[in-house]
């Protein structure tokens, strides 16, 4: 028998997702392996040895490509970031409209409102004891104290006010006292239990029965008035949950009370392990309706093929409904749309193979159950023909051939000079070919400098080989400043699968893992990025750059000026899902300071890539010129990338000190560690000061760190350790390289730093005394003068060779010294370093 119309039919539909809840940070507390359970404190643990979790896992891993196990998930997520992971399950699980409960309270949650960012369309759904709650937490207008009168009215009031608002109301009496329902709940009863659940203070918690069921009662009223749906939570949750109170069946006498016959009811969760019940009252009870989220995809594959069965051996096909009941983590949106389209094509085909339904009729009842009977229950086909507008019209682009020749996706590395490069595709091969297989590229890119588009000498890469350009499509971004094209990130490969030893991307990985591997240490990385506007002035009939502004440090009034470009870059950036913590004008004349928010490193080098790329587009955009040359003009201040670093070890900063018995306030990995990089720092600037024209910025006086030192907040120390607000009083929570520039590979940069660290871990190397003075050249090393002297250094360092990679060491040492020799015979040479920077 042939099933390909019905398993067309089931992967095609766009899903309607009628019960989920807000997704959180990744910085949330809300650890990630709650994605996989119901279970908290010590049962937790365990439920890594469940099938559901072992069967999850492995999809999750397969869909990101990451490793096969926790961790190796958990490093992805944090490598990647939750716009990138959101757009991946998303897209994947091919949701077109979402209903939230935003009354699941989780730390660092996001609004309903940034959940639109991935899904055609979000609604809200009001739990209802949550409204109860917050108007029993806040005082009484006149300051009286509440009765139930004035609380009946304030609460009613309250979800009459939304119900235009909203798509259903929601309940969790099961949690509270279970879903034995005293529909004749007396006033005085329920007034005594108010006053019980008051007295208990503040915040406010409704677990009194009587109050729960008075509640429910006049929601219910309020529902049928407004014509809204009720959800009920039924059958399994965590433990808070007494199960033997949330079987369905408790709800008869609610269902048989006239007074909410007309009542429209869904009961959440196929009610599991009751889900034949909940089959049962749906076929006798015109009002009750079934969606089967959570028990897909939390249950075994058998559990939740018996589930969903059981629910379909009494229950018309029009009243049963998917969701996701995804929450927190966008991973368990995918899991449960991805297993549900399992499920279901599965339970259909069995049933045609048994005779209960036809091809024809199981292609409808798919699209009902997924799709068309959520969109009838919660009254969302206003909803459905504005998503249908939208699917109408990029429907119209494809058949015209229009969005496959105007799509263009951008795939960017950055060579060993530190400059950004990018082929376009369109969008078609991209998809078709690229993806997979990526695009090739000849060895020699690897090799160019900052003057020439060509290999340097001695660097080992010619115009013979080519490495594959394979796009990270955990790093695929929508351009900001140019809305039908794409933007990816590209690893080097031998092939696909296989890196190229000269892949910046993959140095940071291969060093990153070590630290991991060695010290279970990882690195997280704020940059602060310094750049000139410039804009175009003709003179004797030369086009020449000249600054923007020439208001002084922290100008408002340049502020003002550059408002329209600074806005713009601002609203790209936090679009990309990349964290801006502030903004300001720097001292030089036309200079702005973007600081970004810390992340795990890789991720940060990333971020670094796509906010110079933003800064400069969008200063073009305006007519302007952005450059993040190190020494724009020799008379004015230098522009850097300065880097502020700080170790974590299994979520806590560890760099900082624990307690107060460090006189420095950094803990002894921390002193190593930046031990470790103070001592290679010579050889670091090779990586992180590249041009001869980075160390006319790395001078005395300037802020920028000019001899070999560290220090408390000291400025003119090139490491200074950093205790921003919030960080505990006498406390360290990270350190900044100031020498680090914008002309820098940010990936090789940060992995000669780490490299650097991990050699002070191995050695438990001492952090000499810090200079929080300003610093004496009578008594400091003075740092490298000039990029000759930085490349004697690396020269010498079999450390940074150890970690870097012997080949891309020699490509970088000949890139470096093809810079010396070009620059010290042309002098003036540097000033077109604006155009590549």
């Amino acid at each position: 028998m042939d099933f390909s119309e019905l398993r067309k039919a089931v992967e095609e539909v766009e899903l309607v997702d009628a019960h989920a809840h807000n997704l959180v940070a990744l910085d949330s507390n809300f650890p990630f392996i709650n994605a996989f359970s119901e279970a908290s404190g010590d049962a937790l643990t365990f439920s890594q040895h469940s099938l559901s979790f072992k069967r999850s896992l492995k999809d999750i891993a397969e869909l990101y490509g990451s490793a096969s196990s926790l961790q190796g998930v958990e490093e992805y997520r944090r490598g990647t970031g939750l716009q990138s992971i959101c757009s991946t399950c998303f897209k994947a699980a091919r949701i077109s409209t979402i209903l939230i409960d935003d009354g699941l309270k989780l730390d660092k949650m996001h609004h309903i409102e940034w959940h639109k960012s991935f899904t055609p369309f979000v609604g809200r759904i009001l739990r209802i004891e949550r409204v109860a709650e917050q108007i029993l937490d806040e005082d009484f207008p006149d300051g009286s104290p509440w009765t139930l009168d004035s609380f009946t009215k304030a609460f009613v009031s309250k979800l009459k006010s939304v119900a235009g608002e909203i798509f259903a109301l929601k309940s969790i009496a099961a949690y509270r006292s279970g879903l034995e329902i005293n529909t004749n709940v007396a006033k005085k009863d329920a007034e005594e239990g108010l006053t019980q659940v008051l007295a208990a203070g503040k915040p406010v918690h409704i677990a009194n029965k009587n109050l729960i069921d008075y509640i429910l009662l006049q929601s219910l009223e309020v529902a049928q008035s407004c014509d809204l749906p009720v959800q009920i939570h039924t059958g399994f949750g965590d433990k808070d949950l007494d199960m033997r109170l949330s079987n369905p069946l408790h709800l008869r006498a609610v269902l048989e009370d006239k007074r909410y016959s007309k009542s429209r009811i869904v009961l959440l969760h196929a009610s599991y392990p009751f889900s034949r019940e909940a089959s049962y009252l749906a076929s006798v009870y015109s009002q009750v309706y079934l969606d089967f989220g959570l028990a897909i995809p939390k249950l075994s594959v058998h559990g939740m093929i018996s589930s969903v069965k059981e629910l379909l051996e009494l229950a018309p096909l029009k009243k049963v409904m998917f969701s996701t009941d995804g929450y927190a983590f966008p991973e368990t949106f995918y899991l449960g749309a991805k297993k549900s389209r399992e499920v279901v094509f599965s339970i259909l085909r069995d049933a045609i193979i048994d005779g209960d339904l036809s091809i024809p009729e199981a292609v409808e009842a798919a699209k009902d159950i997924f799709a068309r009977n959520a969109i009838d229950f919660y009254k969302i086909s206003s909803t459905n023909i504005a998503i249908n507008s939208h699917r109408n019209l990029l429907q119209k682009l494809n058949n015209n051939g229009l969005e496959a020749d105007l799509s263009l996706v951008r795939i960017i590395w950055v060579d060993g000079s530190g400059q950004h490069r990018c082929r376009a595709i369109p969008r078609k091969r991209f998809d078709d070919v690229v993806r997979k297989s990526g695009i090739g590229l000849t060895f020699a890119s690897m090799g160019m400098s900052s003057f020439m588009d060509g290999p340097a000498n001695g660097s080992g890469l010619t115009a013979v080989g080519e490495t594959r350009l394979m796009p990270d499509l955990s790093t695929k971004r929508r351009i900001p400043w140019s809305k039908q094209e794409e933007m990816v990130l590209a690893d080097m490969h031998t092939k696909p699968g296989e890196a190229w030893e000269y892949c910046p991307r993959e140095a940071l990985r291969r060093v990153s893992n070590i630290l991991k591997s060695e010290f279970n240490l990882e690195i997280n990385a704020g940059f602060e990025n310094e750049f000139y506007l410039l804009k175009p002035l003709t003179r004797d009939g030369k086009e020449e750059w000249v600054p923007f502004d020439s208001s002084p440090y922290c100008s408002s009034s340049a502020f003002d000026a550059a408002y329209p470009v600074l806005s713009e870059v601002t609203a790209a950036l936090l679009s990309l899902g990349i964290s801006v913590e502030q903004l300001h004008a720097e001292a030089g004349k036309g200079q702005f300071e973007f600081a970004l928010g810390y992340t795990i490193c890789t991720k940060a080098a990333d971020n670094l890539v796509y906010t110079r790329e933003v800064v400069r587009a969008i200063a073009r955009k305006h007519g302007l010129l952005a450059t993040f040359v190190p020494k724009y003009a020799l008379d004015d201040l230098g522009s850097g990338s300065h880097v502020h670093l700080s170790l974590w070890q299994n979520g806590e900063n560890v760099f900082m000190a624990s307690d107060g018995s460090s006189t420095l306030g950094i803990s002894t990995v921390g002193k190593e560690f930046m031990a470790g990089v103070l001592q290679h720092l010579p050889s670091i600037l090779a990586f992180i000061a590249p041009l001869p024209n980075s160390y006319d910025r790395l001078q005395p006086n300037t802020w920028s760190g000019a001899y070999l030192c560290w220090g408390n907040e000291n400025r003119e120390a090139p490491l200074r350790a950093a205790s921003p607000p919030g960080t505990p009083y006498g406390q360290i929570s990270n350190f900044e390289i100031k020498a680090f520039d914008g002309s820098a590979n940010p990936h090789l940069g940060l992995a000669a730093i780490i490299a650097a660290g991990i050699d002070g871990l191995r050695r438990h190397l001492s952090l000499p005394d810090p200079v929080d003075t300003f610093p004496n050249p009578e008594n400091l090393q003075r740092l490298p003068k000039s990029l000759s002297e930085s490349l004697e250094a690396l020269n010498e360092d079999d450390i940074i060779k150890e970690f870097i990679g012997e080949k891309l060491l020699i490509a970088i040492k000949a890139i470096r010294k093809a810079e010396i020799d070009h620059y010290s015979s042309h002098k003036d040479a540097y000033k077109q370093l604006i155009h590549r920077y």
